[in-house]
């Protein structure tokens, strides 16, 4: 298990405490879950659009938002979907105390894409009653051994729809999207070393002697943040995705960096490093420069991730236990989020910038939960057939 490890080399081969800094307090950020009916939304008697409309109820329901209900509620939804080849769903959402329509639109699309088509129509409805993103058209890619080797695949955002990406018959560690949500890089062990690639092409983006490992992307898609040890510790470096040319941002003679992730704006990452003697995370400057230390306490804290709402979510050691906690990095407010006695790791902020995915580790297993950061309780998204680690969402 990666943490229980180095936590450089554990990434590598794995797949209601505060952290003793202000606390950030979630709960005043949400609202309750609003009714929604739609009881009187049509289907065709065909396969694809009874698909469509269970797969928009469980996606609502998901949200977090909302509560899919066939009694009097504040939201109602109406109209038909039908299919042959092609599928096509009429929606109207009301406020029903105004009658106010905040939501009219037909949508068309293959059958054979009725889920895809749910999960737009989902994150649409999510947006025209609450003004916020949804999440249900995102897509998840985690690291699996199901076939016996360590391969990358992807999913939906409700667990569904597996496909494998890799089939390196080797090692795949991590992944990390590209901003355009198209590709993914990854690190394989397929030529015998850690080497950086990406999917759809057969070339390493990095492949210099030693440790290649954890290439993130940055917001612009110009630059790669990535670990190196070609010099001899492992290093933050950043290396242009046009030329090559990199640049090393920390040098740490005793010490090992990994886990590196861009902030929203693409001028600085965050990145751990056990310099100090625990891993812990710093911020640095995307030009270099002096890092600054953001977490200060708890025995390990790895693995962030920093988020377009402007939080960093990261995985910290906690009375024994691995746990997912949350960072303002202006303000350093911190916030561990509660769930049971397993281990949880490795998270990655959902698309919608409230829910989390994670890995969940109990019994020597792991699978892929999803966590809300205002309330409702985790959610296993997979599990079974192998384990599950390192997820990451798509932008």
């Amino acid at each position: 298990m990666m943490k229980r490890q180095s936590f450089l080399a554990g990434a590598l081969l794995a797949g209601g405490t505060a952290l003793g800094q202000r606390v950030i307090d979630v709960s005043k950020q949400g609202q309750g879950e609003i009714g929604i009916n739609l009881s009187g939304y049509r289907t065709g008697s065909d396969a694809a659009s009874r698909t469509f409309l269970a797969v928009l109820k469980a996606d609502l329901n998901r949200s977090g938002y909302f509560q899919v209900t066939s009694s009097a509620a504040p939201i109602s939804v109406t109209g038909q979907v039908v299919a042959g080849g092609e599928i096509k769903a009429g929606v109207a959402v009301y406020k029903v105390s105004t009658r106010e329509r905040v939501l009219g639109k037909t949508y068309t699309g293959e059958a054979v894409a009725a889920r895809e088509l749910a999960h737009k129509v989902a994150d649409e409805i999510v947006f025209a009653v609450t003004g916020k993103r949804g999440m249900a058209s995102g897509k998840i890619a985690v690291v699996g051994n199901r076939s016996g080797r360590k391969e990358l695949y992807v999913f939906d955002m409700d667990g569904k729809v597996m496909r494998q990406v890799t089939k390196d018959g080797s090692i795949v560690v991590d992944s990390n999207w590209t901003p355009d949500g198209k590709n993914l890089v990854y690190t394989s062990y397929k030529r015998g070393f850690p080497n950086i690639y990406m999917t759809g092409n057969r070339k390493p983006l990095a492949a210099f002697g030693g440790l290649n490992a954890m290439g993130a992307v940055s917001p612009d898609g110009h630059s790669l943040a990535l670990i190196l040890s070609k010099d001899g510790n492992p290093e933050l470096y950043v290396m242009s995705l046009r030329s090559g040319s990199l640049k090393k941002l920390t040098r740490t003679r005793m010490g090992n960096e990994a886990s590196p992730c861009w902030s929203p704006d693409g001028n600085h990452i965050a990145y751990v490093s056990d310099s100090s003697g625990k891993p812990q995370i710093y911020i640095v400057s995307k030009n270099g420069g002096t890092p600054q230390r953001l977490t200060t306490t708890g025995s390990e804290n790895v693995a962030p991730d920093w988020g377009k709402n402007g939080y960093i979510t990261f995985c910290t050691r906690s009375g024994g236990r691995y746990r997912i906690a949350i960072i303002d990095p202006r303000t350093r407010s911190a916030q561990v989020l509660e769930t049971d006695w397993a281990d949880y790791e490795s998270p990655s902020w959902a698309p919608d910038g409230r829910h989390i995915v994670c890995s969940r580790t109990a019994s020597h297993r792991s699978s892929i939960y999803l966590l809300d950061t205002l309330k409702d309780s985790p959610v296993a998204l997979i599990s079974g057939s192998g384990d599950w680690y390192s997820p990451t969402c798509s932008p």
